[in-house]
């Protein structure tokens, strides 16, 4: 299961929860694409530092594919417009 999900699942599972707390912080941050005190992740639990670590490697994996496909949208509409 991926990063992404756990962390879902985590903080459904437990919303007051300090980690579920900082995970959603984290993930709100890398949404908006606002600063957030990497300091913050070292009052995590290892196992939820962890999941920290996980879901940045797979946030970056996915804005490199969403940057990708984007491109081959764009492409796209470049060789449609040469073709009229």
């Amino acid at each position: 299961m991926n990063a992404i999900k756990v962390a879902r699942r985590f903080i459904e599972t437990d919303p007051a929860n300090e980690s579920a707390k900082i995970l959603a912080q984290l993930v709100l941050a890398l949404e908006s694409e606002r600063s957030f005190e990497l300091v913050t992740l070292y009052s995590l639990d290892y196992k939820s530092f962890e999941l920290a670590m996980d879901i940045l490697k797979e946030w970056r994996l996915d804005r490199y594919y969403a940057s990708k496909s984007k491109l081959f949208d764009l492409s796209l509409q470049v060789s449609e417009l040469e073709k009229s």
